[in-house]
């Protein structure tokens, strides 16, 4: 039994989507958690817009978090942002909504529209509930739900709160309803509706908000966190679709202050009463009225009974995921380690919405039109590498930026296979677009870039996802954003001795990590030679005037601008277009070492010449992704613990595909698809070798290749 329950909750976790799309944000922390399986509190926000006045409702929103994490759990506060449902806020989210006066109140019923028209809001119990459940949340924590109101039976005045509850599996801990509302009825309906209701604690008495009793007594009751646990999980075994309610009693040393507050409310509703009030208009009046003859004292009490309300549900939703890893067994449990042990990879780089102009003739005519045919793909270094990489089997997370418009939808539509939870969607800026104007061989002949958004890829934002990038097995860093940034993310890598890839973009961007000591933090680069020249001469070092063309000259020159650079880099992967790829590294076993290292630079520098594959200028569609699909399909070969042949031979394979390919990383590309002993028909040949140590070597590079040359 134990056995099918947990299959059941990993079967609930699974079948609810803790993944962002472009109208619902998860918080990083919250995602995190969830993918390992840790527990986590859904909490409201309508306590924040409407249930306190500032600054109280933001401290206690922050002191909240604060108890759940002290009890090991992770927080997700709910809320509605600029149109967008988001479980998980940051602290200045928080401040933001704690200080706006136009937040609206959402619940079932106001979530369409506030979403429609981009507003931003508190989320009821019923709002809560909902998004709680689609992120894959168990527990969600609350001061009181709604009810049957007094006089319901005339005025079907129905809280939403419990016909979610009739209808949304999810367990919310509360305490109880407020004495306000009809009781009794409250429970009758809640009944009617199949939501298993129990009391926490030794007693079945049904608190009533401020009071250890309503005069009602719950059904059952659960005598500590693991019983609640063994509900919850029977609940969800049971596939009801319909949640519980816990309703916690207040804390024996809060009693006095609650039957103050209980007298209060029973002095109000009976003057209401007397006064003729009734229907929508007896709440407000009663709420009022405590507030006077308490003094204010029922707001602490409120917060209070919040308190403790997280207190106890953090315990719940822990003993909940202690529970279910318990009797996941020894196979899930070997299944979770090999999981955990799975390379993580992070790619922090732009997203581009590519149209591709392709003429038809050989010559392009500027200044009039030329006949051709256009087409949009989706691109952006960073955006074809984690493409790449995902296609690949690598687990990815992608940090990037977009602007909120229909660019960005198409995008974040296309890139469904990979995970774009941390691409950030800002108002008022343009998702990067890119026009390529290309001749019929597939060379690039213009290109047009509107990449002002990238620079909103700023520290602030990705330091978010410090916990990740510290624990990272590779860091990727497109040569598109802020050089602050790339301050930032080598200083971190280096840290906590995370190898990073840069990969330069063009050679204008190449010298961003080289202006500082960043550059030293890096393990591996793949610039062409153009790039290699500027990062040089970033550097002070002497660079050509003019490249060269033939191949030798090409390869002693590629070869002497990488070594001073392999001071402190692992590899540099020099990126020749149609010639090949030159790699430069520290010699390893006849080739260069490839596997990341922690230690400095000792052995002896050798490179090693690896020709393009030969493709025939009337195959050529696209050559956009193909840098991209090479260094992507390099890196993934190193994550899988490849040698340093079968990676770079996976990078040409890769490239190859892009090339035969409209988009710049092929939808066709898989892992089977660019293993180079399973495609037949490419002949290959063992490299050589050659030490670029010395100085003669560095000026004289005589370096052999494998296969024939294109």
């Amino acid at each position: 039994m134990l056995g099918k329950l947990s299959s059941t909750l990993q079967r609930y976790i699974s079948a609810t989507s803790y993944r962002s799309d472009a109208l619902f944000k998860i918080h990083p922390t919250v995602v995190e958690a969830l993918s390992d399986h840790r527990p986590v509190v859904a909490l409201e926000s309508t306590i924040i817009t409407h249930g306190m006045p500032y600054p109280q409702n933001l401290s206690t929103a922050k002191e909240v978090e604060d108890i759940v994490r002290a009890e090991g759990v992770t927080p997700a506060t709910v809320a509605i942002l600029d149109g967008k449902v988001h479980v998980g806020l940051s602290s200045d989210e928080l401040d933001s909504l704690a200080r706006s006066k136009t937040t609206l109140k959402v619940s079932r019923r106001d979530l369409p529209y506030v979403i429609s028209k981009g507003l931003s809001g508190g989320t009821t119990v019923s709002g809560t509930m909902i998004a709680a459940q689609k992120a894959g949340i168990a527990v969600f924590v609350t001061g009181g739900v709604g009810g049957v109101h007094r006089d319901g039976e005339n005025t079907l005045d129905i809280s939403a709160d419990l016909t979610e509850l009739g209808r949304t599996p999810i367990a919310v801990v509360s305490a109880g309803v407020k004495s306000i509302l009809d009781i009794g009825r409250t429970l009758e309906f809640l009944e009617t509706q199949g939501v298993c209701v129990a009391t926490y604690g030794e007693s079945k008495s049904f608190p009533a908000f401020f009071s250890h009793k309503s005069g009602y007594t719950s059904p059952y009751n659960v005598h500590n966190a693991e019983e609640a646990a063994e509900l919850i999980a029977s609940t969800l075994f049971l596939g009801l679709q319909s949640g519980l309610l816990i309703a916690v009693p207040l804390p024996d040393e809060h009693a006095a202050a609650g039957q103050q507050i209980e007298d209060a409310i029973q002095a109000a509703v009976t003057e209401a009463r007397l006064k003729g009030i009734r229907g929508r208009d007896v709440t407000p009046f009663i709420l009022h009225r405590v507030n006077e003859l308490t003094e204010g004292q029922s707001l602490r009490a409120n917060i209070d009974l919040i308190h403790n309300n997280a207190r106890v549900g953090s315990q719940i939703a822990r003993a909940l995921a202690e529970r279910t890893h318990r009797s996941r067994g020894g196979c899930r449990r070997q299944k979770d380690e090999k999981q955990a042990s799975k390379p993580k990879t992070i790619v922090v780089g732009g997203v581009n919405v590519d149209f591709i102009a392709k003429g038809a003739s050989k010559t392009l005519l500027f200044g009039q039109t030329n006949p051709g045919s256009v087409c949009q793909s989706f691109g952006g270094v960073g955006r074809n590498i984690a493409d790449c990489l995902s296609r690949l089997g690598q687990k990815v997370l992608f940090i990037s930026a977009v602007g909120a418009d229909s660019h960005s939808e198409a995008v974040l539509n296309y890139c469904k296979h990979m995970d774009t939870h941390a691409v950030a969607r800002l108002q008022g800026q343009r998702t990067a677009t890119y026009c390529a104007v290309i001749t019929e061989s597939g060379e690039l002949s213009l290109g047009l870039g509107d990449m002002d958004i990238h620079q909103e890829i700023k520290e602030q934002y990705v330091s978010q996802y410090e916990d990740q990038l510290s624990s990272a097995s590779l860091v990727v860093l497109d040569g598109n954003i802020p050089v602050s940034t790339i301050n930032y993310l080598c200083s971190l890598a280096k840290k906590h001795s995370v190898p990073v890839w840069y990969e330069p973009t063009d050679a204008e961007k190449a010298c961003k990590p080289f202006v500082s000591e960043s550059w030293k933090a890096l393990s591996y680069t793949s610039p062409n030679l153009a790039e290699l020249c500027t990062m040089n001469r970033t550097l002070l070092l002497p660079t050509p005037q003019v490249l060269p063309s033939s191949l030798e000259d090409v390869l002693g020159c590629a070869a002497a601008l990488s070594r001073p650079l392999l001071e402190h880099l692992q590899c540099v992967v020099v990126t020749l277009g149609a010639l090949g790829v030159l790699v430069c590294g520290e010699h390893e076993a006849g080739t260069v070492s490839l596997r990341p290292r922690k230690h400095k630079l000792k052995g002896r520098l050798c490179a090693v010449y690896y020709p393009a594959l030969s493709v025939h200028s009337d195959e050529t569609v696209n050559v956009s992704g193909a840098g991209d699909s090479l260094a992507g399909a390099i890196m993934a070969g190193i994550l899988q613990g490849k040698d340093t042949d079968t990676c770079i031979r996976m990078g040409l394979l890769a490239a190859r595909l892009s090339l035969f390919s409209p988009h710049p990383i092929a939808p066709s590309l898989t892992a089977d698809a660019i293993l180079p002993d399973r495609v037949h028909s490419q002949p290959w040949s063992k490299p050589t070798c050659i030490n670029i140590s010395g100085e003669e070597s560095r000026l004289n590079l005589a370096v052999s290749h494998c296969g024939e040359l294109p």
